[in-house]
């Protein structure tokens, strides 16, 4: 009985003992019990596991690869040791072994469950942004890429992917923010200017002081000035352009396109002097070209000079006789001359020249030529106009037996054509 008295004394006590001790050093005392178990759990169990993941992902055997990296992060060992057991690994080739299954929505979920543990991870942020990118969740996926930068700012890898993105989504004041950024750590960078200039003009700004800025910062680039120099004529500014084609042109004084460039800015000028003398030049460097024979007497046209546009429409003739633009050249010298040079009433010559711009436009229509081309008209008034059987009824002696009909006077003594006057003509 005393005994019995003993033992519950003794029990009484130790259940005031207990009953003494805070609720919080109970818990706290639980909790470390629990977490020395949990750890004693993971010493043996995370080891084993990250190896066998490790054997299951070499193998490409994606199905176990995820059984594994699922029980690795339930029993937390991405909480367990950093070293054995690294986050960004364990969620990274998790997410991995989805994409290869083609489950991207299951890759984003355990991205985003390893990004609320570790939120700055950049690996882990840009395997999101690819989910989402599968998934054509763009908004999703551009939302990455800025925290991306934000994270960042310095990569360029990540800004030119974003400015990508912005001019992919057509969203161009975005994508020109982006390129600035990538511009002040890489100022002398080609392909950003270039990217940059495009950006402007899809944005629809004006984008000259893009190009100018890269041409003054190259201006031994022959492309840059090129391209400067294009824009300047594109905001009628073709005075300006003029001077930088002739500086591109002494840097390379074999750039047909220089040339060609240099002909078109100085006819927006009117400085068709400059224009001439710059196809010129062309030719010389590409002297099988036809249309640079047929743009020099276009604008021997414009300056009255039938004599020389008569002789590049020949060069025009002499470069390919199989085509008709030759031959519509010609007749186009032999009309716009006579319509300049006319007389009232129509002299002789008159109705030679405009026999003659028949004669080449018919041979040009029917070597296929759909160009500027007067037959029909002439056709039309042919009594009024051309040269006939009547003019020559009226030819004097010599002319009739040499049976060459020939301009006489001096307005049109670059004419070198003749017309041959068909055996019924007496």
């Amino acid at each position: 009985m005393k005994r019995l008295n003993k033992l519950m004394i003794i029990g009484m006590m130790g259940l005031m003992v207990n009953m003494c001790v805070p609720p919080e050093q109970a818990a706290q005392a639980n909790y470390e019990k629990e977490k020395a178990q949990l750890d004693s759990l993971r010493k043996v169990r995370c080891p084993r596991l990250m190896s066998s993941a490790a054997e299951y992902y070499r193998n490409q055997d994606w199905r176990q690869t995820v059984d594994i990296y699922k029980e690795i992060a339930d029993l937390g060992c991405d909480e367990w040791n950093a070293i054995y057991a690294p986050p960004e690994e364990i969620y990274q080739y998790y997410s991995i072994a989805y994409e290869q299954m083609g489950k991207y929505d299951s890759a984003e979920v355990i991205l985003l469950k390893g990004l609320r543990k570790i939120p700055e991870n950049i690996e882990l942020r840009k395997r999101l942004a690819y989910t989402y990118k599968r998934q054509g969740k763009i908004d999703q996926q551009m939302i990455e890429y800025e925290r991306l930068v934000d994270l960042n700012p310095t990569d360029k890898t990540l800004l030119s992917d974003l400015a990508k993105l912005y001019k992919d989504e057509e969203r161009y004041e975005d994508q020109i923010l982006t390129l600035n950024k990538l511009m002040e750590l890489d100022p002398s960078n080609e392909m950003i200017q270039s990217d940059l200039a495009l950006a402007y003009e899809s944005s629809g700004k004006d984008p000259l002081s893009i190009y100018q800025k890269r041409y003054e910062e190259n201006m031994d680039n022959i492309s840059y000035g090129l391209d400067f120099a294009d824009r300047l004529m594109q905001a009628e500014r073709a005075d300006e352009s003029v001077s930088i084609l002739k500086r591109v042109i002494r840097l390379d004084n074999s750039s047909k396109l220089g040339f060609r460039k240099l002909a078109e800015a100085s006819q927006k000028i009117d400085d068709l002097d400059g224009a001439a003398s710059a196809l010129e030049t062309l030719f010389k460097i590409d002297p099988r070209d036809q249309k640079v024979a047929i743009n020099l007497s276009d604008i021997y046209i414009d300056l009255n000079n039938f004599h020389k546009a008569l002789k590049w429409a020949n060069k025009a003739i002499d470069l390919n006789s199989e085509t008709g633009a030759g031959f519509g050249q010609k007749g186009k010298v032999y009309y716009l001359a006579w319509d300049y040079l006319r007389q009232n009433p129509f002299t002789p010559d008159d109705r030679i020249v405009a026999k003659l711009a028949f004669d080449a436009f018919t041979k040009a229509e029917e070597k296929g030529y759909r160009g500027f081309n007067k037959k029909s008209w002439l056709a039309k008034n042919a009594k009024d106009v051309l040269y006939g059987k009547g003019q020559w009824f009226m030819a004097d002696q010599t002319t009739k037996t040499r049976r060459k009909i020939s301009t006489k006077s001096k307005e049109y003594e670059w004419v070198t054509d003749s017309i041959i006057p068909p055996v019924s003509w007496k």
